[in-house]
């Protein structure tokens, strides 16, 4: 129970024809595509989004273990 040889794939891609036509598979195709796209775009936002939130400035007033370590140290802070 390997994999599946060419005649397995050229098998299911006659029936895939068969069942949707050849007239709806370019249609599916390009349907797929842009959900792709679309869920690719979506991901890279998430990212941006994450790594936006790392870098975002504190608000004042906010106590850290750096802050009380630096003023404890008596370091100025940025």
């Amino acid at each position: 129970m390997g994999s599946l040889s060419p005649w397995h794939w050229a098998i299911v891609a006659a029936v895939v024809i068969v069942l949707f036509g050849a007239k709806r598979l370019p249609d599916a195709a390009r349907s797929l595509g842009k959900s792709m796209r679309i869920f690719k775009s979506e991901i890279h936002e998430l990212h941006a989004d994450e790594a936006d939130a790392v870098v975002a400035p504190r608000v004042p007033g906010e106590h850290c273990r750096a802050t009380r370590a630096s003023a404890a140290r008596n370091i100025p802070r940025a």
